[in-house]
């Protein structure tokens, strides 16, 4: 029998920063099963630094509570020192004061967000989760972004103007890409807005904080039995699936994942085509996977619209392709352009 080829890929190769050492020992030991290399452990903010700037490694794994600089600094620290584009995953435990941090930390730039598993929980769903990201991380780095003015898909014109439901679905990039197109929304906006963002339980209330500071809309995390209304945006909670029922009031519901996901941007996505038809618009931003794109093949079926987030401007360039390769998107636009395409479509 002829002997097997070697594995000639190169692995990934990280720094794990934390000041606990039972977490880093967790983390490094997850990471290390699924074939990345931890290159270097880190107590603190400085030495996590150090380390990275000795090894350069594809990613940092990084905790927001260490003594001296903690996490935020790093991060603005990696920014001064130009190693910017340095992916950085934030593991934190959930509280509401860590919850606002992480969604501090996202803003400042860091690549995504892995909760912390809390006591008495199995560490499967973590490691996988972990490892998911980090991956996923460190790909993004090697990405080259296409120049602005890039090919786009062609605008398919509308035959009516009418006010429309807007329904927005985005992953990894996501909290730093609704802070730059929320707050340009405006109040009133069509039926109203529904936002699905994936992010573990309890981080969505602090996100949906720190967008309705922002933004001339009031932006909340969604309680369930709310109806529509155009000066207002919901954000799907972490943890729980967002309906919407044949009466257009809001449901949050416990099902469970489809595809480890829970909010399902789908399962929102499919609701708002059956409630709202034609009056439906979805945007899709950046985000790994293929979330959205069942439910636009139901928007285009019941004759709704659909944007999508270009290529040039997406963190993780996943959702938005799925639903371009599928011939589905109405319109491929640049971040920077959408909120004035969701204002022309969603308005009468």
């Amino acid at each position: 029998m002829p002997a097997a080829a070697p594995n000639t890929e190169t692995p990934t190769r990280v720094v794990v920063a934390d000041d606990s050492a039972m977490m880093r020992q967790i983390v490094s030991s997850s990471l290390t099963r699924a074939g990345v290399r931890v290159v270097g452990s880190a107590r603190n903010g400085d030495e996590a630094l150090a380390i990275c700037e000795r090894e350069q490694p594809d990613a940092l794994m990084l905790d927001l509570t260490m003594p001296g600089l903690d996490g935020i600094g790093v991060l603005r620290a990696l920014r001064q020192q130009g190693r910017s584009d340095m992916p950085v995953v934030v593991v934190s435990a959930f509280s509401p004061t860590q919850g606002a941090r992480a969604v501090d930390a996202l803003a400042e730039g860091a690549f995504d967000l892995v909760a912390k598993p809390k006591p008495g929980e199995g560490l499967d769903g973590f490691a996988a989760a972990l490892v998911a990201k980090v991956r996923a991380a460190a790909a993004a780095r090697g990405r080259a972004r296409k120049p602005n003015g890039g090919a786009f898909s062609p605008r398919r014109s509308r035959t009516t103007r009418i006010s429309r439901a807007v329904v927005i679905a985005t992953s990894t990039g996501g909290p730093r890409a609704l802070a730059e197109l929320v707050p340009k929304l405006p109040a009133p906006l069509g039926i109203g807005t529904l936002i699905v963002q994936h992010m573990p339980p309890g981080f969505t209330r602090s996100l949906a904080a720190r967008l309705d500071q922002a933004s001339k809309l009031t932006v909340a995390e969604a309680q369930g039995g709310e109806i529509l209304d155009p000066r207002v945006a919901l954000i799907a909670p972490g943890g729980r699936h967002l309906r919407i029922c044949d009466d257009g009031r809001t449901l949050l519901s416990d099902e469970p994942e489809i595809g480890s996901l829970r909010p399902r941007a789908d399962l929102t996505i499919e609701d708002a085509a059956r409630v709202f038809g034609e009056r439906t618009l979805l945007v899709v931003m950046t985000g790994m996977g293929s979330d959205g794109l069942v439910g636009a093949a139901e928007i285009r079926r019941r004759g709704g619209r659909i944007l999508v987030e270009a290529e040039e401007s997406c963190t993780v360039y996943g959702m938005p392709r799925a639903i371009r390769e599928a011939d589905l998107a109405d319109e491929v636009l640049p971040l920077g352009e959408l909120a004035q395409a969701i204002v022309e479509e969603a308005t009468a």
